[in-house]
């Protein structure tokens, strides 16, 4: 997995903004020398800048320096220092022609921009093997970020996954995926700076009483569907789907994160780890042992938050693989030649042994599926089938039926565009509401990673 990491920080050092130009000043010139700090934010769609990251190259070998080209997120609303402003005012009628591609690649680090001191650290959010999230706010912005420090000298892995994570996320530029908003490189951290959200999935359901109105479930289930359906359209599966992982901001925008188990699919290596996905949201196919599969692992796992959030409780919460392929055969009935090809000569089928269970009606487990006409439940069935390829697509959920009462006009919505700018989607009150559902418990921001 490190030499998989290093070849994504090598493939990343190519990269440049598109044209072919270098991402970086020719020797002899330092970066920004000549160019005010100022235009370079003028070309803030464009400016890029670089960190570093050194990468043993055996036992006393010479370390490697990765560079890794990096487009910067930057707010609309930027307040820049006083000194910047006046600058801008006195050189806004100088530029004749437009900017070099030099100068639009300045680097941004004299704003603070890839510096720690831009941010201040506020409240700890959470901490996990290999990172811990802190609550923080950007003092060239005033919005409040989540910092996810990655400690980079104990966990040999952590770096592998923190790369994966930059090196998807920096491509993934979606209303529904959280943004990646600046990168800080020191020697043993690396700092993530995305923006903040006030809660996860889970906070949610644990505020509202684990009682979500049926309209919200279906709102959160769109955002959802659309975030995962621009990531598999990129090839790119997120792995690791659960209601910690799907954050909520105080509008009812649900985002997509934590992606440092995510994988791209076009990376050309067949078997990938079956120890993914927490285990309630595992599929069987994974439970039992397939370590060759697509984007339809995420889809089980969008199935079971889907009963979560109407039920109130897990699909199916075992504590063990075997307890988890139990629960969910009891419930779909024990796989058989006819609903699942392959499964007899499956060997770690054969050894779990397991009783003959008939499916049972979903409707009997779930009742509040009737309020929804049947077209959820429908949709539930299409994410939780047994064979990986029968499981409907995030692209063909979104045009299900069960979303018909959201409009036409949510399909039409560019990337970048909350399904929340049509005065037509609104959130309704939760029948167990307690208080505010967006209550400032401690935050989500941004999951902790490896927890």
């Amino acid at each position: 997995d490190l030499a998989q990491g290093h070849l994504q920080l090598e493939q990343l050092g190519r990269e440049v903004a598109g044209d072919g130009s270098p991402a970086s000043p020719p020797q002899g010139q330092r970066q920004g020398q000549g160019q005010s700090p100022v235009a370079a934010v003028r070309y803030r769609n464009h400016g890029q800048r670089r960190f570093s990251m050194e990468a043993s190259a055996g036992k006393g070998g010479p370390g490697h320096l990765w560079d890794v080209s990096k487009r910067l997120s930057l707010p609309m609303d930027i307040r820049l220092p006083p000194e910047f402003l006046q600058k801008l005012q006195m050189e806004s009628l100088e530029l004749p022609k437009p900017l070099s591609r030099m100068s639009r690649r300045a680097s941004l680090s004299d704003i603070g921009f890839g510096k720690l001191e831009t941010y201040i650290k506020l409240d700890k959010l959470g901490e996990g093997t290999y990172a811990t999230v802190f609550k923080g706010r950007s003092k060239l912005t005033e919005n409040l970020v989540a910092l996810k420090e990655i400690r980079l000298e104990h966990e040999e892995g952590a770096p592998c996954t923190a790369i994966r994570e930059v090196s998807l996320l920096k491509n993934l530029k979606h209303a529904n995926i959280v943004t990646l908003h600046d990168i800080i490189h020191t020697e043993r951290c690396l700092t993530l700076v995305f923006e903040y959200l006030d809660n996860d999935l889970k906070q949610y359901l644990e505020n509202c009483g684990n009682l979500m109105s049926v309209h919200n479930v279906k709102i959160f289930m769109f955002q959802l569907l659309r975030g995962l359906a621009y990531c598999h359209g990129r090839k790119i599966l997120h792995r690791d789907l659960k209601p910690q992982n799907l954050l909520i901001n105080e509008r009812g925008e649900l985002k997509l994160a934590d992606f440092g188990l995510a994988r791209a699919k076009s990376v050309p290596t067949k078997t990938y780890s079956n120890e993914v996905v927490t285990l309630w949201y595992r599929p069987p196919d994974v439970l039992l042992g397939s370590t060759e599969y697509s984007t339809p692992i995420d889809m089980w796992g969008v199935g079971c938050i889907h009963y979560e959030m109407v039920t109130g409780r897990p699909m199916f919460p075992g504590s063990t693989v075997k307890e988890e392929l139990h629960l969910i055969f009891r419930l779909l009935g024990t796989p058989t030649e006819d609903t699942w090809p392959g499964i007899t000569s499956n060997e770690e089928f054969k050894a779990y042994n397991f009783s003959q269970y008939r499916a049972q009606p979903l409707i009997n487990h779930a009742p509040r599926y009737r309020d929804s006409l049947g077209s959820a439940l429908t949709a539930l069935l299409g994410f939780v089938q047994y064979r990986a390829k029968g499981r409907i697509s995030a692209e063909a959920a979104l045009q299900h039926p069960y979303f018909r009462s959201l409009g036409e006009r949510v399909h039409l919505l560019p990337d970048n565009a909350s399904i929340f700018s049509l005065k037509e989607i609104q959130l309704q009150k939760d029948p167990g509401h307690r208080g505010s559902a967006f209550q400032h418990s401690g935050g989500a921001g941004q999951s902790q990673g490896g927890a």
